[in-house]
């Protein structure tokens, strides 16, 4: 991938003059099967941008409650749009069609106006798990019957792609934007790309530059996320098979109180109340050569990804056993 790097010929990319990030944008509109997409610095640059483009001051933007635009954008849609966010309490980080028209506000000059559905494949905060094809179809169906606009955030959607074996622009369809992250299971430093009809492109373009995320020459990067396109979207499958190895290891040991179900490659567990806390337990990882995440008191987050393998995968299990199974 650094190979890649050096070799990338790279032009002004503010410009449109920087070949290998046109190529990365039209292989990625393809594979989403949209018009044109924009290269990023990073995927809540394109769910923020996305927003923007979608709503006006004062819109709704409904989503499902654990997930990232929530969570981990430090406000970024009040901040930077000006809207207001309608939760849904989901299940698995999913949510069904008729949770959607029961949020949706009818048309009133005292409350918000709902513009916007969106929905994140996979669902992180669930463990990484992937949206029923059906169900993610009838959200969007639901959103146009009511003239809402839809947005997925896909920043693990290639990891759904390879457990489902469903193409990534089937998943897409009816969504009128979309991006895929490759600092993720892909394994590029930086870097997503954010997809959708031309207009929706032009205008994310001009707000990609009011909020400082235009480049020069990006194909040093964009060679790496090609590279990541080329040669790392299959074995996404290994990092699955791992994340469920460790999961059945978890299951046995005595002060597990629960595991999220584990559909890709992410574990997300609870301890119990007489084993060490959470930021406790990652801590005495963290001295192991291990870096897990801590999400609260009792709960613990892990990820497989193309850096560690099954030998990792046993280091962390006996880590983790010695911990929890005394």
């Amino acid at each position: 991938m650094r190979e890649a790097a050096l070799d990338a010929v790279v032009g002004d990319e503010q410009k449109d003059e920087d070949p290998t990030t046109r190529e990365l944008c039209e292989r990625v509109a393809a594979l989403l099967g949209k018009e044109a997409a924009v290269f990023l610095p990073s995927g809540t640059m394109c769910n923020e941008i996305a927003i923007r483009v979608h709503t006006k001051p004062g819109d709704e933007v409904i989503c499902e409650r654990s997930c990232h635009l929530i969570n981990f954008e430090t406000g970024g849609p009040a901040a930077i749009s000006g809207v207001m966010i309608q939760p849904i309490d989901g299940m698995n980080g999913t949510f069904t069609a008729a949770q959607l028209r029961q949020v949706i506000r009818p048309e009133s000059r005292y409350a918000p106006e709902s513009r916007l559905v969106c929905v994140e494949q996979t669902a992180n905060m669930a463990g990484g798990a992937v949206w029923p094809l059906d169900q993610i179809n009838d959200v969007a169906n639901a959103a146009k019957e009511a003239g809402l606009a839809t947005h997925m955030d896909g920043a693990r959607l290639l990891n759904a792609v390879v457990k489902s074996g469903i193409s990534a622009a089937r998943w897409t369809e009816g969504y009128d934007s979309c991006w895929i992250d490759f600092s993720k299971g892909l394994g590029a430093p930086v870097g997503a790309v954010l997809a959708g009809s031309s207009a929706f492109i032009n205008q994310a373009w001009r707000i990609k530059q009011q909020i400082g995320g235009a480049m020069r020459q990006s194909g040093i990067l964009a060679a790496m996320c090609l590279y990541g396109l080329d040669n790392n979207v299959e074995r996404l499958a290994e990092d699955h098979d791992l994340a469920a190895r460790i999961a059945e290891a978890l299951a046995t040991f005595d002060h597990v109180d629960r595991i999220l179900p584990v559909d890709t490659n992410i574990i997300i567990f609870d301890v119990s109340e007489g084993a060490p806390t959470a930021p406790e337990i990652v801590a005495s990882l963290e001295q192991d050569g291990i870096l897990a995440g801590a999400f609260g008191e009792r709960r613990i987050r892990l990820v497989t990804h193309l850096d560690v393998d099954k030998n990792a995968g046993d280091v962390l299990c006996k880590s983790l056993a010695a911990l929890l199974s005394p």
